[in-house]
């Protein structure tokens, strides 16, 4: 079995944040799924968790800034909680648990416009709620498996930050 340095575990969750970045881009653009706001908001915690995780790759080239390392994974852990509990919110509008946002209309911006420009704004526009999920698979939305992927990416890395300082102590 490999030995997990820092290096590795920040390159892990650049690789899987990645992945997930890159299969939301893939239902949107090729697959022609349009995105609510929410769902764009749901993406901001993997694009701060790829910032993160190069920072932590590019500190691995000191010896001794494992412990920094570490610390940046404990924060990406914490990220993925928070991305978490974000498409939970997004579940439960979805569920019609509670009320979305005014964001959650479409956010079209009307003011100031003639009527001919508005109706051309309307027509070219696709209106996508953040009550109705535009993809299932076995009842589950994309926000319901961002909720799994969410916690699972921030179980797996502070795993990986234990054994960083785990593997820290031993040597």
């Amino acid at each position: 079995m490999p030995t997990i340095t820092p290096a590795r575990a920040a390159l892990f969750v650049f690789a899987a944040c990645t992945a997930v970045l890159g299969g939301a881009l893939l239902f949107q653009y090729p697959g022609g799924l349009h995105p609510c706001a929410l769902c764009f908001a749901q993406r901001w915690p993997y694009y701060f968790a790829i910032g993160l995780a190069v920072l932590a790759l590019s500190l691995t080239r000191d010896p001794g800034a494992d412990t920094a390392v570490r610390g940046l994974l404990v924060m990406i852990a914490l990220v993925f909680l928070g991305g978490a509990a974000l498409a939970t919110y997004h579940v439960g509008i979805e569920q019609q648990w509670w009320a979305g946002t005014k964001a959650c209309g479409g956010g079209l911006r009307a003011t100031g416009l003639s009527l001919e420009d508005l109706r051309k704004r309307l027509l070219d526009q696709p209106i996508v709620r953040c009550d109705r999920p535009a993809w299932t698979l076995f009842g589950i939305s994309l926000a319901g498996f961002n909720v799994a992927i969410s916690l699972g990416l921030a179980v797996i890395t502070a795993a990986l930050a234990r054994v960083v300082a785990r593997d820290r102590a031993d040597a």
